[in-house]
């Protein structure tokens, strides 16, 4: 499974779910989503959403088993 700090992130940086989910290209729904943890990223969004913070991938997202 892939935790995120997706919303920990968002908010250190005052950000909505629709803001974040409009710099990356998706639906709130998914920001939403990928915070509660019913949904894993494509590597592609995973980059994007860091990118958005100026941070690396591994530190917004970790793999536990």
């Amino acid at each position: 499974m892939i935790k995120n700090r997706i919303r920990e992130y968002r908010a250190k940086y005052d950000m909505k779910q629709e803001e974040l989910a409009n710099r990356v290209g998706v639906r709130r729904e998914t920001i939403g989503n990928l915070e509660k943890g019913k949904y894993n990223p494509s590597l592609v969004l995973a980059w994007n959403i860091a990118k958005v913070f100026n941070i690396a991938i591994e530190d917004i997202f970790t793999v536990e088993n």
